[in-house]
């Protein structure tokens, strides 16, 4: 492992946690494979509100559209095997299209570029209004002329990638649940991952939530439906290590994968930029990229019914990184890029040094909480309600034994001053930085409650 991804790791989690309580979300839970091998999970909060039971790393989530990402590695598994073509047309394997419709091939599906629905008519699946489609209904949208010409833009289609189900079916003979469990999910040798709710089992599985908008409070969403026919779309379930680890034997850099080095590139490859979009992103065959240089990003997210998740392949560094939360308003996105922040800095800068190793811990006064993360010689003071805590962070060197001084920081703050670790007994209980006091979380809540404590809140 990476010297400096221990200490990263540790910070993750730290300001992972942070974030959780800070934003009131229910329930959080991350992975991180380094070439291919988990080295972080970890979950925080609930997953269910009603019941106050505690999230695990064991507990399910509804990963919704990374499922795109694992019907796009079955149709390339197909390809591999000689069973199938990217520039075969759909309607030479599916009965029933509109004739435009059969006109597409499997490679504009796989890509989003194939100008078809995203939701049919009638999106209530999506707004747990009405129950997902069936093979009949799909087919039936799909009888239906596309809403623009193939080849012409990204536009993403959850009915594009339930026929891609339908595809996969038509190809092997098997239903798509049955095949992808066999040649997909278990060829990874994942345990944690199933491609619909109805076969989890009796496994935990964290709840949706609302959000606390409209009633000022968050409800339960069951999240308990099955997909049917658009499970290819966004019926998969999964932990966030099964889900780190599966995304991490995509990447062109993986040394074992269950697809070719060929297939991996062609699917991650940036085929069509979401120009509309001001985000950099792009689609590939079922996945998402962004980024730039050494830590260009590729991976795919999901929304269902209480539940935001996202992950991403870090090729150049040899990380995937996985968050999912179970709240409609989730956090994942940001939080993914925050982590993915964290890992920069400590790549760039390295881990602590002997000398700055004691300087750490989160501090706090009455305006907000400081963390104090050492790398090499010196000594970020990092804001953890950041959602990138390490952006303009003040700089710490040490001139002696618990006496430093900020040696970089916004004018703002204070730099040239001194700061020092104060102790009692041998161990640090606040720090002095430049004129103010940071306390301990303990501390600072005595101290609160004492002055504040007699007055009524609003």
């Amino acid at each position: 492992m990476k010297p400096w991804l221990a200490p990263a790791l540790d910070y993750v989690v730290s300001w992972l946690d942070f974030q959780r309580s800070h934003h009131e979300q229910p329930g959080c839970a991350v992975a991180i494979a380094n070439d291919g091998e988990i080295v972080l999970e970890a979950a925080f909060g609930s997953a269910d509100l009603a019941t106050g039971e505690a999230l695990t790393p064991r507990h399910g989530f509804r990963i919704a559209s990374h499922s795109k990402s694992f019907t796009s590695a079955g149709i390339l598994r197909l390809v591999d095997e000689g069973r199938l073509r990217l520039d075969d047309e759909v309607g030479s394997l599916i009965d029933g299209l509109h004739p435009e419709v059969a006109r597409v091939t499997v490679g504009q599906v796989l890509s989003n570029s194939a100008g078809l629905t995203r939701d049919g008519p009638d999106a209530g699946q999506f707004l747990d209004r009405k129950p997902f489609c069936s093979k009949a209904e799909l087919l039936a949208d799909l009888a239906k002329p596309p809403v623009l010409p193939s080849s012409q833009r990204f536009k993403y289609s959850n009915h594009g990638f339930g026929l891609l189900g339908l595809v996969i079916e038509a190809v092997t003979g098997q239903s798509y649940n049955e095949w992808i469990t066999d040649e997909v999910v278990a060829k990874v040798g994942l345990t944690e991952t199933k491609p619909d709710i109805g076969l989890w089992g009796h496994r935990p599985m964290a709840k949706g939530h609302t959000g606390r908008q409209l009633l000022g409070r968050r409800m339960v969403i069951p999240a308990d439906n099955h997909c049917h026919a658009m499970a290819s779309a966004t019926g998969f379930v999964g932990t966030a290590a099964d889900v780190a680890r599966y995304f991490a034997q995509l990447s062109p850099h993986a040394e074992r994968s269950i697809l070719s080095a060929k297939s991996r590139r062609e699917m991650v490859r940036r085929l069509w930029p979401d120009d509309e979009s001001s985000l950099g992103r792009h689609y590939g065959l079922g996945t998402i990229s962004g980024g730039e240089g050494d830590w260009r990003w590729v991976g795919h997210s999901g929304g269902f019914q209480g539940f935001i998740t996202r992950t991403a392949i870090i090729p150049k560094q040899g990380l995937t990184i996985s968050v999912l939360t179970n709240a409609i308003d989730g956090l994942a996105h940001p939080w993914l890029d925050g982590v993915a922040h964290i890992l920069k800095v400590f790549a760039e800068r390295g881990g602590p040094s002997a000398q700055t190793r004691d300087w750490t811990g989160r501090w706090w006064t009455l305006w907000s909480a400081t963390d104090l993360v050492p790398v090499a010689d010196r000594v970020l003071c990092a804001a953890p309600a950041l959602l990138t805590p390490f952006l303009d962070a003040a700089e710490i060197a040490i001139e002696a034994p618990d006496q430093g001084r900020i040696v970089r920081a916004s004018g703002f703050h204070s730099p040239g001053e001194t700061v020092a670790l104060e102790r009692e007994g041998g161990k640090v209980r606040s720090v002095r930085m430049a004129g103010s006091r940071l306390l301990d979380a303990d501390a600072m809540r005595t101290e609160m409650e004492e002055r504040y404590g007699g007055k009524a809140g609003v």
